[in-house]
């Protein structure tokens, strides 16, 4: 049976699913090798500023090892934080047909990706865009870096049509890149006699005193610059002026907390929840009417795929880096230029229940073709035929 070697940092609620998935399905043999030692048992998130212990399984399913990182300063969000002196001797045990990395810029990944170029077949997943370069000479030189980072992968697994410009544009060649789209576990959104998700929803919509024909929007993520809830704030209020019946919900943490909500202060159809678990996600989503991702910078959204998977329609700006795929205006969302503040007025002042409703099963049946089984399916499709250019 072949093998495949997984190199993450850490446990991620949006991976593990479908690492249990591959290895179910028992057509490869699959070990997941973590390089961040430390988050074991909880993940600290400098930006929510608090140590997230989540409360869904990341672990059950599949063989995996937390390889000792050593660095002084331990985490994902620079060079040095992963440094795993054994790893490469750990992969080399494992003897794997192909070794798949979650990222390049950590010491231990990239050494690794060095290393076994040309021995075992390298394989990478990103999701990365060209939506946020500016040009100039500093991304004239990441081009070069890159271009010679990516000289050390085989096959790159793309995640949408923005994150394939990205690799085309570094390198990477036509015959080197795999569709395998980003996907949340879809089935657990979907509303059953169990779970009674829209129940619980309404419940706490009338809880947080929203009447039935309010147009409820909600953004739920990091309350961070580069996310511009801000931006969103600006928008709404100016929209409310002309329909009254629109409500925002902003549901997370982070730096910009006090700051968003001493904006909000003489808005009171403005509210705030704190961080969400992800067992309260699907009752969040459903509670709202529209969910809003009005990033400057995102590689993905994922939350977009969370919310139509409760079958709620989206209002993304055009530096998400799934709107491309995802959404079709006014079929099943909205896109808006990220630096149209009139734009975004102007759609959210023209929100009506009937035509979001509508909305609704259009959502839902587009992200069934965005899941977990396309991308297992990738996977074992090019480790199955691997000899072929091993």
């Amino acid at each position: 049976m072949k093998k495949l070697a997984i190199v993450i940092t850490h446990p991620i609620q949006y991976y593990a699913p479908w690492f249990k998935l591959l290895a179910i399905r028992g057509r490869v043999k699959l070990k997941v090798f973590y390089t961040w030692s430390q988050t074991s048992d909880t993940v600290k998130d400098k930006t929510f500023g608090r140590e997230i212990k989540w409360d869904i399984p990341l672990l059950d399913g599949y063989e995996y090892e937390f390889i000792n990182n050593v660095s002084k300063e331990p985490g994902s969000h620079h060079f040095f934080g992963i440094d795993c002196p054994e790893l490469i001797s750990k992969l080399t045990e494992y003897h794997p047909d192909a070794i798949l990395f979650f990222g390049w810029n950590f010491k231990s990944h990239l050494g690794a990706m060095r290393y076994f170029h040309g021995k075992t077949p390298v394989w990478f997943r990103g999701d990365s865009t060209l939506l946020n370069e500016s040009g100039g000479l500093r991304t004239r030189i990441r081009r070069l870096v890159l271009k010679k980072v990516y000289k050390y992968i085989d096959k790159a697994f793309y995640v949408g049509q923005e994150n394939k410009s990205y690799f085309k544009k570094h390198g990477l060649e036509e015959s080197q890149l795999i569709r395998a789209s980003h996907a949340i576990d879809n089935s657990r959104f979907d509303d059953d006699t169990h779970k009674k998700y829209d129940i619980r929803a309404e419940e706490w919509r009338e809880e947080l005193g929203y009447e039935s024909d309010n147009i409820l929007i909600v953004y739920a993520g990091k309350l961070e610059m580069v996310k511009q809830v801000g931006f969103l704030i600006e928008a709404f209020k100016i929209a409310i002026k002309k329909n009254t019946k629109i409500r925002l919900l902003i549901v997370g943490n982070g730096p910009l907390e006090t700051k968003l909500k001493e904006m909000s202060s003489h808005t009171t159809e403005i509210k705030f929840l704190p961080f969400q678990n992800q067992t309260k996600m699907p009752l969040l989503y459903r509670m709202s009417n529209v969910f809003c991702l009005p990033s400057k910078s995102e590689t993905w959204g994922l939350g977009v795929n969370e919310a139509m998977a409760s079958s709620r329609p989206v209002l993304v700006s055009d530096k998400v880096g799934c709107a491309k795929d995802m959404v079709t205006n006014g079929h099943n969302g909205f896109i808006f230029r990220h630096d149209d503040i009139i734009e975004l007025v102007n759609i959210i002042q023209d929100l009506k229940l009937i035509q979001l409703n509508q909305m609704k099963a259009r959502a839902y049946k587009n992200v069934q073709n965005f899941n977990f089984l396309n991308i297992v399916d990738a996977l074992e499709k090019e480790l199955l035929n691997i000899d072929q250019y091993k």
